[in-house]
């Protein structure tokens, strides 16, 4: 089973950008697809954006063209970049390993896959 670290998040004005990391443990983490959630305080927890083990990528439509997600596989790193951040962005991100072999089940049940532990964004002026 994949372990997951989360780094990067912080406070940044409107309009800023952030990093997310993602770093996995283990031999397994070229094979397995990751996922980047957020959750606001009183909200559910939804996909944001996730990469495939291929590097086929996916975002929701208000990330598009602002995110973008990519993967090293030699580094077992994940990241997230975010530009033109705005308030709504403001959540905790997590990222999760799903293998592939059940990569859209996992998608969408949260006690499949191993989470990392989450990492704050606020954006604020």
């Amino acid at each position: 089973q994949v372990q997951l670290v989360e780094s990067g998040g912080g406070l940044v004005q409107p309009g800023g950008s952030l990093t997310l990391s993602c770093v996995g443990s283990g031999t397994t983490f070229s094979r397995n697809g990751i996922a980047w959630y957020r959750q606001a305080p009183g909200k559910t927890r939804d996909v944001v954006a996730r990469v495939s083990s291929d590097g086929s990528t996916d975002y929701i439509d208000s990330v598009k063209g602002r995110f973008g997600i990519s993967r090293d596989n030699a580094k077992n790193t994940v990241l997230l970049q975010m530009n033109s951040l705005k308030p709504e962005d403001t959540a905790v991100y997590y990222c999760k390993a799903c293998p592939m072999v059940i990569w859209e089940i996992c998608i969408g049940n949260d006690r499949l896959g191993s989470w990392g532990q989450g990492t704050q964004v606020t954006v604020s002026s």
